[in-house]
């Protein structure tokens, strides 16, 4: 082989190489942006670059893989549904309570599927690998419950605050098991339609 088909051949391995190495880089961004969705895009504007959100993501992921997660038992999917219809038919009288108590709750479920429940940021690191559909609800709800802690929501803006966190809620559960719409009593819940039926994607 001479000279010249040496260099050549070396040129096509670089090529070769080179649009292997891009379409395992594109395929790898697309498969982030697909698990992470609406979260992906939040972590690109959040970070200097994409390069940089993208480590932030797949270190996510990393942390996520190391987590023992765990479905939960009949019985306490049960019990969470039906504790959450009690939040409901509790807006009417305390609204603000309601949303404390929706808080709690959803904390103590997001600590029983086998998640940390401490630093809300981390929190919400950990939640976003499987649930990044539903996590903006979460984030609303979260900032809604602080102002509501200052004494500073609205009727309106707690009641959407629970819808919020019934998003993240029935994502955690596995099923839409929290029909209605806060302040409805129980036997009216499945008929019910929240004033917000927008969603998230």
């Amino acid at each position: 082989m001479t000279a010249t088909q040496v260099l050549l051949t070396i040129i096509v391995l670089v090529v070769i190489a080179a649009i292997g190495y891009g379409i395992w880089f594109v395929t790898r961004r697309r498969a982030l942006q697909h698990r992470f969705g609406p979260e992906y895009d939040r972590a690109v504007a959040e970070r200097e670059s994409r390069l940089a959100a993208e480590r932030e993501l797949r270190e996510r992921e990393r942390r996520h893989a190391a987590l023992e997660l765990r479905e939960l038992e009949p019985e306490a999917r049960t019990r969470y549904a039906t504790a959450w219809e009690e939040i409901q038919a509790r807006f009417l009288d305390d609204p603000a309570g309601a949303v404390r108590a929706a808080d709690t709750l959803v904390t103590e479920l997001i600590a029983e599927r086998g998640y940390p429940a401490g630093d809300y940021e981390e929190q919400v690191a950990d939640l976003s690998v499987e649930h990044a559909r539903t996590l903006g609800h979460y984030r609303d709800a979260h900032e809604i419950s602080l102002l509501s802690d200052r004494g500073e929501a609205t009727t309106e803006q707690l009641r959407q605050a629970v819808v919020h966190y019934r998003a993240l809620f029935s994502d955690l559960l596995g099923a839409d098991a929290t029909p209605g719409d806060p302040g409805v009593p129980a036997q009216r819940a499945s008929e019910a339609v929240p004033h917000d039926t927008t969603s998230r994607s």
